[in-house]
């Protein structure tokens, strides 16, 4: 029998506003245990200049592993955005999902039409052709009917878009409340349990 091998995701990172989200999800996904393949393309560096104040790519800051251990014993690794070579652009490369997390209404159009002169996006078309789960948080207000027509186009593809869009119900207090609906929303799509309070049920009161 086969080694079982924790589960893999891939995150990729793009230029639309939300870092915190790419943060967030990046953490917890370590926390779990998770196997994870990191992609930034060049606008997201800026993104995560402006949000972060990260002068580079910083997968210590990200996933908040300490300095001096190896990322990559926390089973986390970063590909460069041009090598489309690289092992999140092949098929044979299994994984549980892919999650763009923000995603720019830039690469919501390359995706919709394979467009794949990156590796994010080359990865992204491979998860939708190998029928595995890839779930886009996009992060534009307002959609142009542009935008809605590579929405509609990705969807049909097998793809979900999943927009940064948090929920009021549970009363947050914070910016990191916000957040984590988002993310907690995120990681049910792709069916990791989690411990994130972003349950309606849960704010019931019980019946006696």
């Amino acid at each position: 029998m086969p080694n079982r091998r924790p589960k893999r995701f891939v995150v990729g990172i793009t230029g639309a506003s939300g870092a915190i989200f790419a943060k967030r999800t990046i953490t917890l996904l370590k926390e779990l245990g998770c196997e994870q393949h990191i992609i930034v393309t060049t606008y997201a560096k800026r993104l995560l200049r402006d949000e972060l104040a990260m002068n580079a790519i910083d997968i210590h800051a990200l996933a908040d592993i300490p300095e001096g251990d190896n990322p990559e014993d926390h089973q986390i690794f970063l590909h460069p955005i041009t090598d489309v070579g690289a092992s999140p652009a092949t098929g044979s490369f299994r994984h549980d999902g892919m999650i763009v997390v923000p995603c720019s209404s830039n690469t919501l159009g390359a995706i919709a039409n394979g467009i794949g002169d990156n590796l994010l996006i080359r990865a992204a078309a491979v998860s939708l052709k190998e029928r595995l789960p890839l779930i886009l948080l996009h992060r534009e207000a307002p959609l142009s009917l542009i935008d809605i027509e590579n929405m509609r186009t990705v969807t049909l593809a097998g793809a979900i878009v999943n927009p940064i869009n948090p929920g009021y119900y549970l009363l947050p207090s914070s910016i990191s409340d916000l957040v984590d609906f988002v993310v907690g929303r995120t990681l049910d799509l792709l069916d990791i349990d989690h411990d994130l309070n972003i349950r309606w049920d849960e704010r019931i009161p019980k019946s006696h």
